[in-house]
């Protein structure tokens, strides 16, 4: 039997930012080796350079990559990566006729695109982008918005996702959207994993940094909207869930499924979350002791505690803050 593959293309042009490129791959391949070493069922990555012609392209360090497939030849892609460049995009974007369309047509096709910084222009200027939201490169906002104004354009927000289009405003951010591709692929030990050594792990999770577009529309629950913002400022509540449903007059059953049908995960998983998020803040931001953190997150025992961080993040508060504290100061 044939194993499965999943196709990368890394898009290249003249003046990119090769870091947009390298770091990409190099995550992707750690997702890889993580994913496959717990499975060996899990498919592997096929990737590929792709760019207008088949001629070398020089990046802005003066790096020069050879692409593996011009756009007329290459294999259609699973996710294709288009890299940022350094300040305005329009001179670049002229040049690429073929490579815009052809970002067109495999987004029709089914593929997955994930623009970094004023990278994410490729896609506007394809008219993908045209009545969706987006986000760009802080430096290029007032810009992009003359440019593109029927973009959704939302620059207050580091990451957009629109159906199978996902833009980044930075670097770190299109780590971020890297990180959940391989969640997406190889689950949350791999995710984790890499994220802990590409240094991203006291970054706001993903969920919290994107303008997912259709968001409020897929939940309109005002009562559940109610429930979360008073779990999202109670998080020291040692209340039981039949205990937050009684304050809200519903039974616990109907709480639990209205709750699991409006948010898509289980009410004690959501709230555990939050949790845990806020405890990281104060592991890496205060010199509360872990007992302390335990009680403002609203755990009494910190035994518990401490299994429901480890069952979350792979790893102890105490070896959290640890790390955290090391690369915080390291800097």
């Amino acid at each position: 039997m044939k194993r499965p593959k999943i196709n990368i293309a890394l898009i290249l042009y003249d003046g990119m930012l090769a870091t947009s490129v390298s770091l990409p791959v190099e995550m992707l391949r750690a997702g890889e080796a993580i994913g496959r070493q717990a499975n060996k069922k899990a498919p592997r990555l096929s990737i590929q350079m792709v760019a207008e012609n088949e001629q070398p392209v020089v990046t802005r360090a003066l790096i020069k990559l050879l692409p593996d497939s011009s756009v007329q030849k290459a294999r259609k892609p699973d996710y294709a990566i288009i890299p940022s460049l350094w300040r305005n995009p329009r001179p670049s974007i002229q040049k690429q006729p073929q490579l815009i369309q052809w970002l067109k047509n495999i987004w029709n096709d089914g593929s997955t695109l994930i623009g970094g910084g004023t990278g994410v222009c490729f896609m506007a200027e394809s008219g993908l982008l045209d009545h969706h939201p987006a986000t760009t490169h802080w430096h290029y906002v007032e810009q992009f918005k003359r440019d593109y104004p029927k973009v959704l354009l939302k620059p207050d927000f580091f990451i957009t996702q629109s159906d199978r289009i996902y833009c980044a405003a930075s670097l770190n951010a299109l780590a971020d959207i890297i990180v959940h591709i391989i969640f997406q692929i190889y689950g949350k030990t791999a995710a984790q994993h890499v994220e802990r050594n590409f240094s991203h792990e006291i970054r706001k999770p993903y969920e919290e940094q994107r303008y997912l577009e259709g968001a409020v529309d897929k939940h309109s629950d005002e009562l559940i909207i109610q429930i979360q913002f008073w779990m999202q400022t109670n998080l020291n509540s040692s209340l039981s869930l039949k205990d937050v449903a009684e304050q809200f007059g519903i039974s616990q059953r109907t709480f639990t499924r209205r709750f699991k049908n409006a948010i898509g995960i289980s009410a004690m998983n959501y709230w555990q979350q939050l949790k845990v998020e806020a405890a990281k803040e104060l592991l890496a931001s205060s010199n509360l002791s872990i007992q302390e953190i335990s009680y403002q997150v609203g755990y009494q025992d910190q035994s518990h505690f401490t299994k429901l961080f480890k069952k979350s993040l792979s790893t102890t508060p105490k070896d959290y803050r640890l790390m955290v504290k090391k690369k915080l100061f390291s800097q």
